[in-house]
């Protein structure tokens, strides 16, 4: 069962809110949500884990809800959460006769922290549109640990006021909350963090393989470099665990194929020239034949040993 790690919420007045999707992200976002004192109404598709999550946070200031579909979880609130898995999970949660859309209130937003195309964010806001509702894409990144943290970083696309409207209650889970454009720079910007990190991991894993290589105690070389140029995230939280070959935790390699499968696409249509990308991509699916589709991203360095 996913962890809700304590965390100081600033105020912001009460929201009844609905949050669908309860996988490795959603459970702790939802959590702290009620644990801001936020009204909050579940949906899963497993309907024993909404329960589970209901039983969990029995304690918060507002007793937690579930709902039977998506429409019946999103009737009457304020805002919809969503943290699903691919573009056509988001569809099936937000569209047709159960979707959330037919159950939500006239200027209502909903906020989907799927990674997902561009291309669904826009057709989504379209149809919000139409149905006097407003929509935000808001991918975020920090992964599972800053999900149970309440510390991720919201990429944000979409209007304005809907922004306004999400972002003191997104506080709850996040550290920065931040509007980049119009629907869909959220998941562009999401992209450029994904081309960014794949290209850090896969630098970090051939200095550790050199530096192995070459008979070196690479936990007292990361201290030295790591308080230098090289430093970064992935070094300071990755670099111990993959010179110990501990790959069984954090983001997956699965769900970074996806991703970058996305980036790609993307990268198709836009022009841009993503060569170092799409070869890390392919390192990746070489992790995936070696039985490593949930290890973490970091397990690049097991194509190097």
């Amino acid at each position: 069962m996913s962890t809700i790690q304590t965390k100081t919420y600033s105020p912001t007045p009460s929201r009844q809110v609905a949050f669908l999707g309860l996988g490795v992200m959603g459970y702790p976002m939802a959590g702290h949500l009620a644990r801001a004192g936020h009204g909050v109404t579940v949906y899963n598709r497993t309907a024993g884990k909404a329960a589970a999550w209901c039983a969990q946070l029995a304690d918060a200031a507002v007793k937690p809800r579930s709902g039977a579909t998506p429409r019946e979880a999103a009737a009457g609130v304020d805002i919809v959460f969503s943290c699903v898995g691919n573009d056509d999970d988001l569809r099936s949660v937000a569209l047709g006769d159960d979707g959330a859309f037919a159950g939500m209130k006239p200027g209502a937003v909903f906020v989907d922290h799927t990674t997902a195309s561009a291309n669904v964010a826009r057709e989504l806001s379209a149809a919000a549109r139409e149905r006097g509702l407003q929509f935000v894409d808001a991918p975020v990144s920090g992964g599972e640990a800053g999900a149970q943290n309440g510390v991720l970083t919201v990429m944000c696309g979409g209007e304005a006021a809907a922004f306004d409207t999400m972002k003191p209650v997104a506080e709850a889970y996040s550290r920065a909350v931040t509007l980049l454009g119009a629907s869909g720079a959220g998941q562009l910007a999401k992209m450029v963090n994904q081309i960014a990190v794949a290209g850090v991991v896969q630098g970090l894993s051939e200095a550790i393989a050199f530096g192995q290589r070459a008979g070196l105690d690479m936990q007292a070389v990361l201290g030295v470099i790591g308080k230098g140029a090289a430093q970064s995230w992935q070094m300071d939280n990755r670099g111990k665990t993959m010179i110990e070959d501990k790959f069984d935790f954090g983001f997956a390699v699965d769900w970074m194929r996806k991703d970058l499968g996305l980036v790609l696409d993307e990268a198709r249509h836009n022009g841009a020239r993503l060569p170092v990308t799409a070869l890390i991509d392919q390192f990746y699916a070489d992790v995936q034949k070696a039985g490593g589709q949930r290890w973490d991203t970091s397990s690049l360095i097991t194509r190097l040993r």
